[in-house]
């Protein structure tokens, strides 16, 4: 295409802002949005008379794009729901072209070419003409004719592996002594390009095939959550194969006004996927919601995956209602897999999340050693998830491609956005967080120390107690192959206590990111008395009882003032309603220890509960005699029924089968407005149902039928949401037959 210009209608379009310059053109943000491409090229007036059936013209295009084909398979792009043809970047495919007359190399010369979006520029990427070579190179487009038969060729195209993730149109032209014939807009041969992790010259390329297996193609993924002595897992549905699903990831990134020329940019596209699926600032995917009110919208645990949720943003145009962070990390990951990126699911428990960005958790202690809630702004959560994606990083040194962490949970602000990376684990792990995206907060999240600092009336503030181990203190993720939770832990900071921790921090510290802690801060000598927090198997609505034991290493007789209060807490550390305030006296003899039992009321905390059905019980002590400080936090995560879900009739691919739905009501009250959702991946689309109230101790029953769509390994996902009960979760693991009869 010569030195493509904005297409003159006679509708003038509106100015675009900054369109600025006597060359440049508008930004080009949209891959929706085209312009009108010119059948006929000329190169100055056709002269009179000129008869243009005498040059070869283009009758069909073949594009071999059903999934049963060749060309899907070979890319890993048969799973789409998609009619259109969908390749990866890097690798080799195959098309038709059918022309009037036999093709003659010595008299003609044709080509293919590629289009995305408005204003096409070759420099920029967005426009590619495919020239006809002997002999295709790796790394560059190219197309070789493999075939000729009647009027009919044959060609095997080579993409550029670092060209445009979007959807292309394609065009073939003609070179004519008169100028460029082209084919028609023709939607049934457009195309899809994705990255490629296959492909060693792509920017996500892996080397193992498990790997590429669990973080690209496996639509199926857990979630990991609770709290680090009673980790729970329930199943979301990535679903980046289902119907409309691609298209939203796209819309998605016109949303945010990406430039099509850095589409092809893993770490832009991560960057900006991370702003965009939160909603805080710039109307993207999903509005988040802490607060325990979702009657504008579906309540955080409701979600069964991503697709609802991406199909509904991509037919709105307006966030959906509502998200927590596992939601949030849920559909980041759809849309990374989606476009071909691999990525994963991360949980950290008890992530710090440092307000006042000292990169330390200060809790205030007044002068008896009590909390001060008022002066307490740093919180840690349960737990957190965010996700990672596989890359290089060639704006980095070497050494720190590979996973990067990325978050669209809105937390802080990067960049005047609330987003968050991608940032290197390997940076963050020994500490150059100087680097680019974001490095700082994620260490700090993994990293921090917590300091409990003794407030006096005159606002002098002591530090008491540096509690350096317990923020991060486990970070997991989906095992390969398997439900089961794989710690990466080191991944991201060194073991506690070793000289490989301590050059890391040093390096944090270097790089300005981490408070020093001077010796003369802290406490001078090791406490020795200790205290220990142990709770019962706590279950929803039922008494459980927590128990303190204190012990004496010393030779002395100690008497101790101990505060045990219980917060109802959101996830997120923040606290809601105290149900629980007691004062505790314990004597203890030199050398001996003593538990103290404290019985939890059902009836204490259940008016109070939101959200996660979490407790955090905090307990300060002071030694009378020696006035040191003890201090321990707990969070206690009850748990909550499941769903029982059963799969009944043939389990065969287009037959009908029945899903079965089962609920028993553990509370002594009535449940009111339950919403249910099933779904399931290749099985069945999400379906919902409100049952206005569930007697204590019934069974609900719920049925819906369903005709599986593909064969193999699928999941069936369900939940129940309501506002006295929330994640309450099941699944089933199914085999589906391939229908023999097809």
């Amino acid at each position: 295409m010569s030195d493509p210009k904005p297409i003159t209608k006679e509708k003038k379009k509106p100015v675009v802002p900054g369109h600025t310059g006597r060359r440049s053109l508008p930004p080009n943000v949209s891959n929706r949005e085209e312009d009108e491409i010119p059948t006929m090229e000329l190169f100055g007036v056709l002269p009179r008379g000129t008869n243009m059936k005498v040059y070869l013209e283009v009758q069909a295009v073949h594009v071999f794009k059903m999934q049963y084909e060749k060309t899907k398979k070979e890319h890993h792009t048969d799973k789409y729901v998609n009619d259109k043809l969908i390749i990866r970047r890097g690798q080799t495919f195959s098309i038709q072209i059918d022309f009037d007359r036999p093709y003659n190399p010595d008299t003609d010369q044709f080509w293919v070419e590629y289009v995305i979006g408005r204003y096409p520029q070759q420099s920029k990427g967005t426009y590619i003409p495919i020239p006809i070579v002997d002999k295709l190179e790796v790394g560059k487009w190219g197309a070789i004719i493999t075939r000729k038969e009647h009027n009919s060729v044959n060609l095997t195209i080579l993409s550029a592996p670092d060209c445009i993730i979007g959807k292309f149109r394609m065009y073939v032209a003609v070179l004519t002594p008169h100028g460029i014939m082209r084919t028609n807009r023709n939607a049934e041969t457009d195309t899809y390009i994705l990255f490629n992790p296959w492909c060693k010259e792509d920017a996500v390329y892996m080397d193992d095939e498990q790997e590429i297996e669990e973080y690209v193609m496996n639509d199926v993924g857990v979630v990991f959550h609770g709290d680090i002595t009673n980790m729970k897992t329930r199943s979301w549905e990535y679903g980046q194969f289902e119907e409309r699903v691609l298209d939203a990831c796209l819309y998605i990134m016109d949303k945010a006004q990406l430039d099509l020329s850095g589409r092809g940019n893993p770490i832009k596209i991560s960057r900006v996927g991370s702003a965009m699926i939160n909603a805080r600032d710039d109307d993207g995917v999903i509005a988040g919601s802490w607060n325990n009110d979702y009657t504008m919208g579906v309540s955080p645990s409701a979600w069964t995956g991503s697709v609802d949720i991406l199909v509904e943003y991509h037919s709105s145009g307006l966030p959906v209602r509502y998200g927590q962070c596992w939601v949030f990390a849920g559909v980041f990951n759809t849309f990374l897999r989606c476009l071909g990126i691999p990525a994963r699911l991360v949980t950290n428990y008890f992530s710090a999340h440092d307000n006042d960005a000292n990169l330390q958790t200060d809790v205030f202690l007044d002068e008896d050693g009590k909390a001060n809630t008022s002066l307490t702004k740093d919180s840690i959560w349960n737990y957190h998830c965010w996700n990672e994606a596989w890359m290089t990083r060639p704006d980095l040194p070497v050494g720190f491609g590979g996973w990067q962490a990325v978050d669209a949970t809105p937390q802080e602000t990067s960049d005047g956005m609330y987003r968050c990376g991608p940032a290197s684990v390997q940076a963050i792990k020994h500490g150059h967080v100087c680097f680019p995206f974001d490095a700082p907060f994620i260490f700090s999240e993994v990293n921090s120390d917590i300091v409990y600092s003794k407030v006096l009336k005159d606002g002098t503030k002591f530090i008491e107690y540096v509690d350096k181990s317990h923020v991060g203190q486990k970070i997991v993720t989906k095992e390969i192959g398997a439900n089961g939770a794989h710690d990466i832990t080191d991944s991201y900071k060194f073991s506690e206590g070793t000289e490989e921790e301590r050059l890391a921090l040093d390096a944090a510290l270097m790089y300005g990111v981490k408070k020093e802690i001077r010796d003369d801060d802290q406490l001078q000598s090791v406490p020795d008395a200790d205290m220990d927090f142990q709770a019962d198997n706590a279950v929803f609505g039922s008494d459980f009882k927590v128990t303190l034991t204190f012990k004496n290493q010393s030779s002395n007789r100690y008497k101790i003032a101990a505060f045990l209060t219980g917060h109802i807490v959101y996830y997120t550390g923040v606290l809601k309603a105290e149900f629980l305030n007691k004062d505790l006296d314990v004597t203890l003899e030199p050398t001996s220890s003593k538990a103290v039992e404290v019985q939890i009321r059902a009836n204490e905390y259940l008016s109070k509960i939101v959200e996660q059905a979490s407790l955090h019980f905090f307990v300060t002590a002071r030694i009378n005699e020696t006035k040191k400080i003890l201090a321990k936090q707990k969070i206690v995560a009850l748990q909550v029924p499941e769903l029982r879900i059963k799969a009944l009739g043939e389990k065969i691919v287009g037959k009908e089968m029945t899903v079965l739905v089962e609920f028993t009501n553990p509370l002594k009250k009535k449940l009111q407005n339950v919403f249910l959702r099933v779904g399931g991946p290749g099985l069945m689309r999400t379906k919902s149902q409100t049952f206005r109230e569930v007697p204590p101790n019934s069974t609900l029953n719920w049925e819906e039928k369903c005709k599986p769509m593909r064969a193999g390994a699928r999941k069936l996902i369900a939940t129940l949401d309501c506002d006295t009960l929330r994640h309450v979760y099941g699944e089933l693991d199914l085999v589906i037959l391939s229908d023999s009869s097809q």
